[in-house]
């Protein structure tokens, strides 16, 4: 099998929150997908070791937000490259609550998703996590980040808990 062909996928770049018992938790995902219209449904994968998952897991809810264009490596490694437990990841930008109580931050943002946790499908090293969209709002007229432009444009890597990962 060619597994290089995976790469001929597109995908945007997102941060997932969550917050329970007075833990904020996120973390920079490539997978997250509108699934259904009606009702809105999306889903995003999340690797079973992130603190996240738990935090979405405990909460019932969870909030995307769709990074613009205008982030820079700093940004995204601030949520992508450190754990929740010993890092408070929303400390130094920002902060807001989403229509289902988890934190994001606008700032790099064009899109959030506020999601009702529905469903909870174990995927081997991710859980995939579907969720009702109780709150959709545009933030900013940048366009997405998507992943080839992580790749070619800020020399982004992809961290080994991503469901993209691929050893070399």
């Amino acid at each position: 099998m060619d597994s290089t062909a995976m790469f001929a996928m597109s995908y945007g770049v997102y941060v997932v929150s969550a917050e329970a018992d007075g833990l904020k938790a996120g973390c920079v995902v490539n997978t997250a997908v509108q699934v259904t219209a009606e009702p809105i449904r999306m889903s995003v994968a999340v690797h079973k070791d992130n603190v996240t998952a738990s935090v979405i897991a405990q909460a019932g809810a969870f909030t995307i937000t769709a990074i613009d264009q205008t982030a820079d490596m700093p940004y995204i490694g601030n949520f992508g490259f450190r754990t929740s437990d010993t890092y408070d990841k929303f400390a130094k930008y920002e902060t807001a609550v989403s229509g289902v109580g988890s934190p994001y931050c606008p700032e790099h943002a064009c899109a959030v998703y506020g999601c009702r946790l529905i469903d909870t499908v174990d995927v081997g090293t991710h859980y995939l996590f579907v969720g009702e969209v109780e709150q959709a709002e545009r933030l900013s007229d940048e366009p997405p980040l998507t992943y080839a432009y992580y790749h070619s444009t800020l020399k982004g890597k992809t961290p080994p808990k991503a469901s993209s990962y691929q050893a070399e």
